[in-house]
């Protein structure tokens, strides 16, 4: 007579969890310390809010570039390169240390960067940038 064996059922499988969350700990751990948390390079700027007034000074630079790339300056265009010497030469017959660069908001940014390191360039302290 052979004997039966009687199947228990409540023999379950049953996965070990412990390992695999020592390794997932292990790996947190690796890339925490691993990680470098650099502070990329970039330039501050501060803008104006839409609600102020822009009041410019009659003894600050205005500046102003249109959606088209042209730079108009104290009421006259100018070109890229003339934007330091047409600052130096206000200048001479105004002391500041002020400027407002107004772009409109199609205006590439690449060009107000340039406008604003021209104007850093000509000796200007204090730019301020806006959206008109």
């Amino acid at each position: 007579m052979g004997r039966k064996y009687k199947q228990r059922v409540d023999d379950e499988a049953k996965v070990d969890m412990t390992p695999m969350l020592d390794i997932v700990f292990i790996m947190l751990i690796f890339f925490i310390v691993t990680t470098s948390f650099v502070k990329e390079a970039g330039i501050e700027v501060k803008t104006l809010e839409k609600n102020t007034k822009t009041t410019a000074s009659s003894k600050s630079v205005t500046i102003s570039i249109e959606s088209n790339g042209m730079i108009l300056m104290n009421g006259r265009y100018v070109d890229l390169e003339r934007v330091v010497a047409n600052i130096q030469s206000f200048l001479a017959e105004n002391n500041t240390t002020n400027a407002l660069v107004r772009a409109q908001a199609e205006t590439p940014h690449g060009l107000v960067v340039e406008v604003i390191d021209k104007t850093k360039q000509a000796g200007i302290e204090n730019v301020m940038v806006t959206e008109y």
